[in-house]
């Protein structure tokens, strides 16, 4: 069973930075997509940025909320991924969730419980 673990959040003042970090265990996870989910209040959850697995290596997808401001990464061993987010601002208040997609007949979708990120005006 893969259990997530996401760290690195936390409150911030806009144009700060912050990195989240998501590390998973009880499997390897080479050949799957990882990244990252956020949900502000009273709002639905939404895409954020995603590193999908091909032959050729990782590739990485951003939210057009997300690009050129974050940017996502994965470790070799393919278990643990990380946020890089910068100029922070209101708007990127949320929780952030880690996602792990298994992609197949049957897709699978895997989350952590979240971590806050708060940014102050």
């Amino acid at each position: 069973q893969v259990q997530m673990v996401e760290s690195g959040g936390g409150v911030v003042q806009a144009g700060g930075s912050l990195r989240l970090s998501c590390v998973a265990s009880g499997r390897t996870l080479i050949n799957v997509d990882m990244g990252w989910y956020r949900q502000a209040p009273g709002k639905e959850r939404e895409f954020v940025a995603m590193t999908r697995w091909s032959l050729r290596g990782y590739n990485s997808e951003y939210a057009h909320s997300a690009k050129d401001r974050f940017t996502i990464s994965r470790d070799n061993a393919g278990n643990a991924t990380y946020l890089e987010m910068n100029s922070l601002k209101p708007e990127d208040t949320a929780i952030y969730y880690c996602n792990v997609h298994v992609p197949g007949p049957v897709p699978v979708d895997l989350w952590g419980k979240g971590t806050r990120v708060t940014v102050s005006t």
